[in-house]
């Protein structure tokens, strides 16, 4: 194997180790509400994931043709695989990072930021596609947003829809229907966030000129979607805790709300070829449900160091990126 195959299989290993962090750094995404509501045990829950992760991962390749080409142009970065290593390894240090801390932070954002950092240390400011990474930070500020907004709305409408209802019989149909929604939930989340992984690496091709287009090969969408199951079904319990106990007590229709709610969200943004953060649209859309149910039941404190978490994860991401790539310059 000559130099560059060396350069690009190391890639593919930190690619497919960031699809496998991402994977339990976000299992917490798919099932914390149905855990904690004794929905699904958790292995069970668990399960469910990863299979349905790994079907999502296999179905759909436009978000991984948005990170390959829409953030910076692989055709015209100089040092497009040094670029690519600085970014898998910032994102991978502030993925495990935040879930040690049990903070759900962005995956998305990590690695998003991260390329930004490393393409501008490569090629000063004109490395970064400023109308395709626009379009794409855009889609990463709306749709927590609109996360938090349907949430608000699915919860208030059931809300009032079962509210002469007997509450035994309420939280045995929604547990039942939590099933769905985190099967829905796990699938949704394998269509968006496992193509980041295939997009990074065919950006790594194209920057090696082992291929001249940003179709996603089959061995990549394979190797990504196993990497992201396989990490699902490790769990991360730190940040289900976070997510299932921490913001405000969630009941059975609390849980079927915030699912279905975010999965609406991610889908829809996979179908538009963007990748937006499945940890903003998860958590969004639980804050909204809380606060439609009472909104002093929500904990907002945690809430907020929640966000405090997604507003720096970007430009911490790309500052640990462009701080490696100039230290891997060193041996270029």
């Amino acid at each position: 194997m000559d130099h560059m195959t060396w350069i690009v299989a190391i890639i593919v290993v930190l690619a497919l180790a960031f699809d496998f962090i991402n994977g339990f750094h976000d299992t917490a995404n798919a099932i914390a509400t149905s855990v904690s509501t004794r929905a699904l045990p958790p292995r069970v829950a668990i399960l469910l994931a990863s299979v349905m992760n790994l079907v999502g991962a296999l179905m759909y390749t436009g978000v991984a043709k948005t990170i390959g080409g829409k953030v910076t142009d692989p055709f015209k970065l100089e040092h497009g695989l040094t670029v690519v290593i600085a970014t898998l390894i910032a994102a991978i240090l502030w993925n495990l990072i935040t879930w040690w801390q049990g903070i759900p932070s962005s995956s998305s954002h990590a690695l998003i930021g991260a390329l930004a950092g490393a393409a501008v240390a490569s090629e000063g400011w004109d490395g970064i596609n400023y109308s395709g990474f626009s379009t794409i930070v855009l889609g990463l500020v709306l749709s927590p947003i609109i996360a938090f907004a349907l949430g608000y709305t699915i919860m208030f409408l059931l809300k009032h829809l079962f509210a002469n209802a007997s509450p035994r019989y309420v939280n045995k149909g929604f547990r039942t229907g939590q099933i769905l929604t985190a099967a829905l939930q796990s699938f949704t989340h394998g269509t968006n966030d496992a193509q980041k992984a295939m997009g990074i690496i065919t950006l790594a091709l194209v920057a090696a000129g082992i291929q001249d287009h940003l179709d996603v090969p089959l061995w990549v969408k394979i190797s990504a979607a196993l990497a992201m199951a396989l990490g699902t079904s490790f769990g991360g319990w730190k940040i289900i805790k976070t997510m299932g106990t921490k913001i405000f007590k969630i009941e059975p229709i609390n849980g079927f709300s915030a699912d279905l709610s975010s999965a609406a969200v991610i889908f829809t943004a996979t179908l538009t070829h963007l990748p937006v953060s499945t940890t903003h649209a998860i958590t969004s859309s639980i804050l909204g449900v809380g606060a439609a149910k009472r909104f002093s039941s929500v904990r907002w404190n945690t809430a907020g160091r929640i966000v405090v978490a997604w507003v720096v994860t970007i430009p911490v991401a790309s500052v640990m990126a462009a701080i490696i790539y100039w230290i891997l310059s060193l041996f270029q």
